[in-house]
């Protein structure tokens, strides 16, 4: 072979070990120990990780002060192969003002970017505040700089429920009224449009979505359009629907969004459970509801990680949150039994199996996947685990999530630049040292979500273990550096490996059949539950707006997520303003006063 004979530029992310002012070199080390030296020119800039409500953060003259050895550094620039390949310095991204202060374990860091991303969306989808929040406006499709085409009037169920997720979580952690606005407007839209109430049975599935011509005219979409699951009806898709809503059931306790929830669990339990082999179907027949039928094609008689462990994240564990019913404590554990028993291969391959014949045999053939891994499936895995191990503790559940905790880095992690990839060979052929890319080396933004959250509630539930530590640092400090669009707001779908934004196809746009204020809201959500109240210790703010209807026997549960018992507990709370004192700290519930009017609740949540 060749060898390199070309330039080329390219990131190194790492920590510095030494700097010469002098001489403009910087000497550095990998996440994986490698040693590098860069050097400085003439045109190198720097600048400081920057949130999303700020500015450009200059800090080429504060070189000699921040370039100290520990200190967290990204530097893009060019290699160049002469007598010994050197490696110039085009600029400086650092992830915090020292070695010790990254910039995303800020107090009120992930609160302002889940404002800011709430505040574009929907500015984008509905020129809010100009305009009045209307759902009739909502387009799946959003392009990089938040523009809607005028001829594109699709509206996909999971779409707007997954906007209605992310306006929800927003006003729960800022307590601004357009944030319940968007996520009530949006659930009320979802209920009245989307929602198949089946007389017959008493059960709820949610359409696909709908088109909806220029003239005002509505054509319902019963069967997905999407490839993977054309003419299906996907169990994705019905979990999905309920994100939203169950997320927005958390702050008001309308009684119509818990009814649905229940007849939709009710549906799952009738014609995707597999009561015999165990899971749940992939895909069911739109006449039938069967998930046999010879008509489903590659989607006949199939289990997959969407069909059984999505239950959990999308609306699972908040509609127990919300209720602590055992119905649903239940089906998490069988969820969760079900991904410990079925879904590791450790005998063939470092990543999980994620499809499946009906009898659990693997499935390494269909579509697109064949015998190929999703990095962020096996990181959601071990996040959501631990989740449920703070309440319902199991030897499998904490040995399954450490395993892939330990795993993880070694196959689907940058480590020369740091963050995680996208899909990969789940086996090497002989003589390959890498797992082969199934596409190229993108890097998605909701798989850096899977990747933080997973090592933020591990080093949560094990403070001293220094690699939980290591990666979420570096996963964190990643995201914030290259995702954040400080020019048109939100988040970039995909960017490369070295984190230049990946803008081709429908990966250019901020909303897509994939892409709607979910993943990079759950994650701003739930980074600041983690790192305040089980990493830091700080105490952290709550906003409610419950119903005079809401919630069962007038009891408000607070707690953000399912987190170890006693570790927090409720040291205020007040109601429209005014101190209020019939709350249970312990059991993080608030019994909520009768009103006809409704209430505004703020809770203070502490660790103990």
């Amino acid at each position: 072979m060749n060898s390199l004979n070309f330039t080329f530029s390219d990131l190194i992310s790492g920590y510095v070990t030494s700097y010469d002012s002098d001489a403009r070199v910087i000497d550095l080390i990998t996440s994986d120990n490698r040693t590098y030296r860069a050097k400085l020119t003439a045109n190198t800039y720097a600048k400081q990780t920057q949130n999303l409500d700020e500015s450009w953060l200059d800090r080429g003259g504060s070189l000699d002060q921040l370039l100290v050895p520990g200190q967290m550094v990204f530097l893009y620039g060019t290699f160049f192969p002469e007598t010994e390949t050197s490696f110039e310095v085009n600029y400086i991204v650092f992830a915090g003002e020292s070695k010790d202060g990254l910039r995303y374990e800020e107090q009120g860091w992930w609160i302002r970017q889940i404002d800011a991303i709430a505040t574009s969306y929907i500015k984008w989808q509905f020129n809010s505040p100009t305009e009045p929040i209307d759902y009739h406006k909502y387009r799946t499709l959003i392009s990089l700089t938040g523009g809607k085409k005028d001829d594109d009037y699709l509206q996909e169920t999971d779409t707007i429920s997954r906007m209605v997720y992310g306006m929800a979580s927003a006003y729960m952690l800022t307590g601004k009224d357009e944030f319940l606005e968007a996520a009530e407007k949006g659930t009320d839209y979802l209920r009245e449009k989307m929602r198949f109430v089946d007389t017959d049975t008493d059960m709820i599935y949610w359409y696909h979505g709908q088109k909806v011509s220029h003239g005002g005219q509505e054509q319902k979409l019963l069967v997905s359009e999407f490839g993977d699951d054309y003419d299906c009806i996907p169990a994705y898709e019905q979990i999905y629907a309920l994100a939203g809503p169950i997320q927005t059931y958390r702050l008001t306790g309308d009684p119509r969004i818990l009814n649905d929830a229940e007849k939709t669990v009710d549906l799952f339990d009738a014609y995707y459970r597999d009561s015999d082999k165990g899971g749940y179907y992939s895909h069911i027949h739109a006449v039938t509801l069967s998930a046999h039928e010879e008509s489903l094609g590659r989607n006949k008689a199939r289990k997959n990680w969407n069909s059984v462990g999505d239950h959990a994240p999308a609306y699972l564990i908040n509609l127990w949150l919300a209720t602590e019913q055992g119905r649903y404590k239940a089906m998490l554990e069988d969820t969760f039994d079900t991904i410990c028993d079925h879904f590791p291969d450790y005998g063939e391959s470092p990543f999980v199996q994620e499809k499946f014949y009906d009898d659990w045999t693997k499935d390494q053939q269909w579509g697109w996947q064949q015998n190929r891994a999703v990095v962020g499936h096996n990181l959601k895995i071990a996040w959501n685990l631990m989740r449920f191990q703070a309440i319902h503790p199991k030897d499998t559940y904490a040995q399954l999530a450490a395993k892939i905790a330990d795993l993880m880095p070694k196959v689907g992690y940058d480590r020369q630049r740091f963050g995680w990839y996208d899909v990969v060979d789940r086996v090497m052929e002989p003589g390959q040292q890498y797992h082969r890319f199934a596409w190229h080396d993108r890097k998605a933004w909701w798989q850096q979500e899977q990747g933080i959250l997973a090592y933020l509630i591990l080093l949560g539930h094990c403070p001293d273990h220094s690699e939980y530590k290591k990666y979420s640092d570096e996963s964190a400090a990643f995201y914030n550096a290259f995702f954040l669009d400080h020019n048109d707001g939100g988040v970039y779908f995909n960017v490369l490996a070295n984190g230049v934004p990946y803008l081709m196809g429908t990966e250019r746009f901020k909303g897509s059949h994939s892409m709607s204020a979910y993943h990079s809201t759950e994650l701003c959500f739930l980074s600041t539950v983690y790192i305040d109240l089980m990493i830091k210790k700080r105490p952290l703010d709550l906003f409610f707006k419950p119903l005079p209807n809401g919630f069962v026997d007038r009891v408000l549960r607070v707690a953000p997520d399912m987190l170890p018992p006693g570790s927090v507990r409720i040291t205020a709370c007040s109601i429209d303003d005014q101190p209020y004192d019939n709350y249970d700290a312990n059991a993080l519930s608030v019994h909520l006063p009768d009103s006809s009017q409704r209430l505004r609740v703020k809770v203070t949540i502490t660790p103990a």
